[in-house]
Order: structure tokens, then sequence, then C-alpha cells
């Protein structure tokens, strides 16, 4: 079997000559508003019908729209590709009805990272008079319950092949000219342990995506193909040129270096895997270019555990539009930022350089994939440290990253169960404002109610709360995590995968790293145990309280430079304790905050602060986890400015 398949060639350029420059603007901004809402109803109508908790309630998934050259066209969230379906089924032999789907990481072209995460995709058709003609795709793809493998939840924290993950499906034509593959539908059920689930969420997704072709196909009978697709290479030029004016402007010409790692990969012992990126920023006369480049040379080799993540398929264009989002931060206000759509536009402006097949981001068929997150996601805070060494720290600190919890057994009815919820975290902070507290990387995603677990899940939801002092201290303070504390009313099982439980969330420009992630059974009582991150099947008893603590956003900025009275603020709402508001931010307390005399004592404040002020020894810190897997070092070599 090779190791790599033959790099594949799929259409490119533009839909019209002047790549839509002589489109009207108005009907621009009309076609624009109608994909919104369009990519909004098939999201709404998934979260209205869809069965698993991960789906109708966590709203772990997301629709996207792309055009007939495959490029994404809407820009509010991280979507799928459709090269893999393009490559292996021809757009003419496509029909009105026809529903395409797959999930095989090593086929997706680099759109799907993790075997749970099953991807539905609908061509849209258009007749202009010489039969219907595909012009577009609406696509879905999100994370689901069960789909087989060696565990509950299809994510084994100690895989070694992309075999003991789950059931690899290959893209299929899942339903054909409006009749559904019965026989594909009963394979994949049938390898669920959630059948019944799986069965109702692709229902929903595949309905919804149908419904949301032939919204489209509408746009199209209003306004013509050629105008539509006009207005579709405006928006595309409009997010090109937006980016190089008000964002390449802010980075300098230059070259940078930074990396992060990831602490375990299930099977080896912790140790630091190495994800690195050499930024360049070229010049407007670069013979290829104005452009970013992301070389991600000296990433180490692949991981034996499932911590990898296939990123330099199709030139890493599903790499390029999610790490894309966090150049928005280098916009001129946080307002202008929330306005800046990630589509395909971003794609020329960003250029990748892979390492050789074998390493965390190029790994060889069949490594495992299932806890790619612990790449993906570090990619993010990677690239935002090495841009801000090139901004001079106008750069938010590291934010949270996606983990996984959960429990499974019998309920009190005897039948079994999974639940799994991604909770969230602190963000990082930023050199305007506090990092956000439990923020939620997927777009739109949540955590599960806990009216809604208690119903259906044999355990006691007995409090979510921010987690005090996870935010890593700064002149900005760090988000705040959560914590949970679940109480068990049956023997059961306690899962998760996460990361981030060693390497607390960096800080930035003086400010201190977050608290990381942990996980506590029976906290203070007899059979007390700190879980590991990665843990498959932990034993918890009836009776037994399993809390979560997840982590907080690292701080921007020296803390002995804060407000005294944010701090005070703070202690008031239970964000900071009295102890951290001394030894951290240098806040002399007065009062109390149980009776409303909460103050601080100026001149008690400024002395010890003054005792205390001086320069931090590097531009970044990464918490006392990072000296225990790095033989006692500080600081890496690249975290000097």
């Amino acid at each position: 079997m090779s190791s790599r398949r033959a790099p594949t060639d799929f259409p490119f350029g533009t839909l019209t000559a002047d790549a839509g420059r002589s489109a009207d603007p108005v009907v621009v901004e009309i076609v624009q508003g109608s994909l919104a809402s369009v990519e909004m109803e098939v999201e709404t109508a998934i979260a209205r019908t869809s069965r698993s908790p991960m789906i109708r309630d966590a709203h772990d998934f997301r629709a996207g729209i792309h055009d007939r050259l495959l490029r994404k066209l809407t820009g509010r969230s991280y979507s799928a590709l459709v090269h893999p379906i393009a490559r292996d089924f021809p757009l003419a032999e496509m029909k009105p009805g026809d529903v395409f789907f797959h999930n095989d990481v090593y086929r997706s072209e680099g759109g799907i990272g993790h075997l749970p995460d099953l991807c539905v995709t609908v061509p849209v058709f258009h007749d202009s008079g010489s039969g219907p003609e595909v012009v577009a795709f609406i696509q879905a793809f999100g994370h689901h319950d069960d789909i087989g493998g060696a565990v509950p939840g299809s994510m084994p924290s100690n895989a070694e092949s992309v075999f003991e993950e789950g059931l690899m499906v290959p893209p299929i034509k899942l339903w054909d000219a409006g009749e559904p593959n019965r026989a594909a539908l009963a394979i994949m059920t049938r390898n669920s342990r959630m059948p019944e689930s799986l069965a109702a969420d692709l229902d929903a997704e595949c309905s919804a995506c149908l419904m949301g072709a032939r919204r489209l196909g509408e746009l199209f009978d209003r306004y013509g193909r050629e105008t539509v697709e006009a207005s579709f290479d405006a928006i595309i030029d409009r997010t090109t040129e937006t980016y190089r004016r008000e964002i390449l402007s802010q980075i300098p010409v230059g070259e940078w270096v930074w990396e992060d790692y990831a602490e375990h990969d299930g099977v080896d012992e912790p140790m630091l895997h190495t994800q690195r990126i050499t930024l360049t920023r070229t010049a407007a006369d670069d013979p290829d270019g104005e452009r970013l480049i992301l070389d991600f040379d000296g990433t180490s080799p692949q991981a034996k555990g499932p911590i990898n993540h296939c990123g330099d398929y199709s030139d890493g264009v599903f790499l390029k539009k999610w790490l894309a989002p966090i150049l928005r931060n280098l916009a001129e206000s946080p307002e202008r930022m929330a306005e800046l759509d990630v589509n395909e536009g971003i794609i020329p402006l960003i250029e990748m350089r892979f390492p050789p097949p074998g390493t965390l981001l190029t790994p060889v068929f069949p490594a495992p994939t299932n806890a790619r997150t612990f790449v993906i996601l570090r990619l993010l805070g990677v690239l935002a440290g090495v841009l801000a060494k090139a901004v001079d720290g106008r750069m938010p600190a590291d934010q949270e990253t996606i983990r996984y919890t959960g429990v499974y057994g019998d309920d009190l009815a005897g039948r079994p169960y999974l639940m799994r919820e991604v909770l969230g975290g602190g963000s990082g902070g930023r050199y305007y404002a506090d990092g956000e507290d439990t923020i939620h990387v997927v777009p739109d995603s949540r955590n599960l109610p806990s009216e809604f677990t208690e119903a259906r899940f044999p355990f006691r939801v007995e409090a979510l709360s921010l987690a005090m002092d996870s935010g890593g201290a700064g002149q900005f303070r760090g988000g705040l995590g959560y914590e949970k504390h679940i109480r068990m009313l049956k023997d059961g099982h306690f899962m998760s995968i996460a990361d981030r439980s060693i390497l607390a969330c960096w800080g930035v420009k003086g400010g201190l790293a977050g608290k990381p992630f942990e996980v506590t059974i029976d906290a203070g009582g007899p059979n007390e145990r700190i879980v590991d991150a990665l843990a498959d099947a932990e034993p918890v008893a009836a009776g037994e309280v399993i809390r979560i603590r997840t982590t907080g956003g690292g701080g921007w900025g020296n803390p002995l430079d804060r407000e005294p009275g944010s701090v005070v603020r703070d202690v008031q709402w239970r964000k900071v304790s009295p102890e951290a508001a001394l030894a951290d931010y240098g806040v002399v307390l007065t009062g109390s905050r149980d009776d409303d005399t909460l103050g601080f004592d100026a001149e008690a404040t400024a002395a010890k602060r003054s005792s205390r002020h001086g320069p931090a020894e590097a531009f970044f810190d990464r918490g006392p986890g990072y000296a225990t897997l790095a033989g006692g070092a500080a600081h890496a070599a690249v975290d000097v400015s």
C-alpha cells in the first residue's frame, strides 16, 4: 500500500474573466447575505432535527457553501472540503438529489481530522437551458457520538493505528437521485454503539443540506448563473484585497520563528512534541507576490499515539483557512475584527511549506489521528505566538484548546449510554482587554445543559462555575476556564481526551501562563485521585464526584501593571482569590468581599509592586509544567523576542 497518495489536480481560477470586478455591488451584497442565510438555515435545521447530544445540544458541527470550483464562499466558520468528492465523482455525472458522504481522514484531502467527523456534501444544480448543471455545493460535517473502534466515542487515547479508531468510509454516494443507499447506512449504524442517534443525525444532515441546495438553487433562478457567479468571484476577491490591505500591512517584512508543543500522545511517556512555524512576510516586489510563508520544518516526527494531523494534502488549503482567523487579531479594532470573514480569498495570501512525510503534520497511513486537536489547535497558538514576535506583542496570549470529556456505562434502567462533552476554557488576554471566560473554539458550540444531562444520564451536575484563578495573571488577565462537578448515581466510567494538563496556555509580554486542565475524582474523599488527561475507562463508583477544571487563558502584559481597581473587582467577582491578588498582582486588599467593603491600600500596593517590578525573563511564559518536560529549562530558545 502506498504511504501517500499522489497529488490530485483540482480546478482553480475564477468563474468570470474579470474575477467579479464588474459585478453589481448591490447584487453582491444580496448574494452574500443570501449565502449567510442559507448556511444558517441549514445549521438551524440540523440542530432542531438531530438526536445526539454532540450535534443537537453541544452544536459540534458546522455547514459551508462552496462554488463549483470548490472554493469556500462563506466565512463565519470553518468547514471541510469538497475536493475529495470532486476527485472521485465527476461533476458532470452528478444528479439532483445526490448526497455524498465521507469520513476517511487519509482520503479527505486534509478536510477531515478524525473518524468521528462525518461529512455530508450535496451538489446544487441550475438549468440555464441545456439541462441541470452543478453550480455549487452545500456541506455539513460534525463530531458524532460513535463510529465504532476500540472504545465508546471512537477516540481511543492509546491507539497506535487508525484501524483502532472506527469505521473508515471513503467518499461514497449515500443518496442517489433522492434514494438513500440503505446498505451503506446499515453498515455504518451497525458499526456504531449508538446506532439510533447516528441514523437520526445523518438523516438530519442529509435533509438539511438538500434543503440548502434548493434554497441556493432559487438564488440562481432569480438572478441567473452569470450574475451569481460574478458575485461569488467578487466576494472572494474582496476578501483577498481586504486582508492584503488591512492585515498584511500590519506585519513588517521579515522572518520569525516560534514553536509550541503537545505534551502527551497516549502511548509514550509525556514529552515535548514540537510544532514549529517559521514565518516569512514577503515584500510587495517579491517575484511571487506579497504574502505570508508558513514553513513547518522542525515539527516533530509523527507520534505513535493519535495526536497526528494530516495537514499537507491539497497544498494545505484546509489548514490555511483553519489558521487564517488568527490573522484577524491584527485588525484596527475589535469591531473590525468581527466583520472580517475567512473564505477562499485568504488562499493567495498564504503559502505553506511542509516537511517530508512522517511528521505530526504529515503523518503516513495508518498513523492514528483521533486526538489531532493536540496539533491542529496548537498550531493556532503557534501562529499567534510567531506573529506576536513580529508585531511586538500585539496579539492575544494563548487560548483554550478543545478537550473531550465524558462518562459511559449502563443507566438506571440497564440501557447503555454515552455522554460526551466539549467543555471550553479561557481565551488569552489581549493588548486592550482581558480574555473571555469559557469560550469554545468551535463556533456556536456550547456545554451540555445540566437539565438535559440529568434527565437522560445517571448522574447529577452539582456545580458548573468559573474556575477561580485559572486565568493567567497579566496587565490584561487571561479568561477563566470551567469548574464542573458531576456526581455519579450509578457505577460508570470516565473518559478524557485532553492536553494542556502539564503545559499551560502561555502568557506573552510579561503575562503569566494560565492554569492547566485537571480532573480529580472523589476530591477530599477516601479514593481521591487525579485522572490522566488521556483516559479511556477510569472507573467511577456511584456517589463519587468527578471534578473537571478546564484551562485558563494566558495573561498579557506584566500583572504588576494591572489597575488595582480591576484586581479588586476580580476578587469581588470571585475570579481571582485574595491570595492571588497579593502574590500575582501585588495588590494589598482591605475590607471584605462578603460585606461590600473590599478595597485596596494604595500606598502599600505601590510599595509592594515597586519592590518586585522588573522586566520579564522571556517574551513568553509557559508556566511551571514546561520545565518538567524540558529538563528544568524555564523557557525555550525561541521564547526570547
